[in-house]
């Protein structure tokens, strides 16, 4: 968001849709590596020819891995008001997996706000709907609401 707004003015953002961010290609390398940090190599996530023979005719991304890329997503078009000092992950309210990501696919994060709270001075919780769309897709891959705290 290029728009410059303080502290002070952030409640009025309640509603905004921010610009969706790039596409990013989901690799096998990728779903790989997070197969080896979290320990989950369930067949369906590593293992191409195995997987052909399911219903999703290759490998997914883990949810959570589709999850994790939120991070990256979002903070290429997020709101950065004046003064800010740090803004810290601060969790979820809900998230709904809805359609596997298949390696190979493009995902992209479209945000938009649907609360602000100041919590106490110099803190506003920033609570973001986002959606992780998948290229040529007709559903999400997920759907979740996000909390940011920002610090002044």
């Amino acid at each position: 968001m290029t728009a410059s707004i303080k502290a002070q003015d952030l409640p009025s953002l309640v509603g905004t849709e921010l610009e969706p961010s790039d596409w990013f290609e989901i690799t096998q390398a990728q779903v790989n590596q997070f197969a080896d940090a979290t320990h989950d190599h369930q067949f369906i996530h590593v293992k191409p020819l195995r997987a052909r023979f399911t219903p999703f005719r290759g490998t997914i991304a883990h949810g959570f891995l589709v999850l994790s890329m939120i991070s990256h997503l979002a903070q290429q078009n997020a709101v950065r008001p004046e003064g800010l000092k740090m803004a810290l992950n601060y969790g979820s309210d809900k998230v709904r997996f809805l359609t596997p990501v298949r390696v190979g696919k493009r995902i992209r994060a479209r945000q938009k706000i649907i609360d602000v709270t100041e919590k106490k001075p110099g803190h506003w919780l920033v609570k973001t709907e986002i959606t992780i769309d998948i290229e040529n897709e007709d559903k999400p891959a997920l759907i979740a609401e996000m909390l940011a705290m920002y610090v002044f």
